[in-house]
């Protein structure tokens, strides 16, 4: 306990000096963000880059302030649990730099978990109000039009529906146009409303009104059962984040049962301190699996 209080004084001194030097206009945690920034622009994939500029432009981006309070927690949070696991400075600053390589992942996790509820969202704006535009117009090409001039999209879907229109009157017909919306947003309410528009054109349909009907039916129950399933999933997560932090901390069970003299001569045998390595990286590939679970495919059918 005597090295963990000279470590975190030494922490301490650290970022006091770093702060003083940084001192013209450019704090440590600014100076961090800007590194981060930089190697992120660097090596993130473009269409990423893409999702996340997205993400910001929806004001859902963190800021740097909780980027640096996240890294900080990640590094810290690790550093102590390793230390009650091995007792060993140098292995808990190795893993609290390890834990900080977290951070991206996560990152990116959670940008495709707000782009695709944002594009879900966007779908389902652009089924109902075509739907309501078709009514009026008895066109899909000019129903799709009015959804388009109505401001109600967003980009990318605003910019997809646009190319939509040109190529219909381009082609003449509307069936590559909705190959095009189909294959770029492989929802099932996409391509049933495409459907019902590309038989009630082709071959027209005294049904269309009740087709339609039971389409925006549909859609709005597709819509309350993705949002339930939202709420169900963070219910779900916060247990599940719980769950895994208790996994870390059943080392001191077995501390409590062993005694602590007894588990710290136990760590002087090479295959107790694999076990340990061990059962970190399981718990930790657990906990990220949940994560990308929790994350992915969020707002899809």
């Amino acid at each position: 306990m005597f090295y963990f209080i000279i470590f975190i004084a030494i922490m301490i001194i650290l970022i006091f000096i770093l702060s003083y030097r940084n001192s013209n206009g450019e704090n440590v945690y600014k100076y961090m963000a800007k590194n981060t920034t930089a190697v992120y622009e660097r090596y993130a994939p473009y269409s990423f880059k893409q999702v996340r500029q997205k993400v910001k432009d929806l004001g859902q981006e963190y800021t740097k302030k909780q980027y640096t309070l996240q890294i900080s927690i990640f590094f810290v949070a690790a550093f102590i649990v390793t230390y009650f696991y091995f007792y060993n400075i140098l292995i808990s600053i190795m893993y609290g730099f390890i834990a900080i390589l977290i951070v991206p992942y996560l990152t990116y996790l959670r940008c495709k978990r707000l782009y695709s509820e944002f594009i879900f969202e966007q779908i389902q704006v652009y089924t109902t109000n075509t739907i309501m535009e078709f009514q009026t117009t008895q066109s899909f090409v000019k129903a799709i039009e009015g959804v388009y001039d109505s401001g109600v999209l967003e980009d990318p879907v605003k910019t997809d529906v646009k190319v939509m229109i040109d190529m219909a009157y381009a082609n003449g017909t509307i069936e590559e146009s909705m190959a095009y919306m189909n294959s770029k947003y492989d929802f099932y309410i996409v391509r049933n409303m495409h459907q019902i528009f590309l038989q009630i054109t082709n071959e027209g349909s005294r049904d269309a009104g009740e087709a339609l009907e039971n389409m925006s039916l549909d859609i709005d129950m597709l819509v309350e059962n993705v949002y339930r399933d939202r709420i169900d999933r963070a219910n779900f997560h916060k247990k599940f984040l719980k769950f895994g932090v208790i996994l870390y901390l059943m080392v001191m069970l077995v501390q409590f049962l062993l005694g602590v003299e007894s588990y710290i001569t136990m760590l002087d045998r090479v295959e107790i301190k694999i076990i340990l390595h061990g059962i970190i990286f399981v718990n930790t590939f657990f906990l990220l699996k949940g994560e990308k679970y929790y994350n992915e495919n969020v707002g899809a059918e």
